[in-house]
């Protein structure tokens, strides 16, 4: 399962490798699920490697 949460957290920093994104749009562009993608997102924050802005309407998150 580490394996495949280390896969998942290299889908989603390429993602944002585009600009920083909304929880929606990663899912979308990511294609994971809602427990993949935030198993995925914690690996990356444990790492210091994300920033998170909240809004109203969504979580804002960005490469460090």
């Amino acid at each position: 399962m580490i394996t495949k949460i280390g896969e998942n957290a290299g889908l989603v920093w390429g993602a944002l490798l585009n600009g920083a994104q909304g929880i929606k749009a990663l899912k979308k562009a990511t294609k994971l699920k809602n427990e993949e993608l935030y198993l995925a997102l914690g690996w990356l924050a444990r790492e210091g490697k994300l920033t998170f802005k909240e809004t109203e309407a969504d979580l804002i998150i960005a490469l460090a």
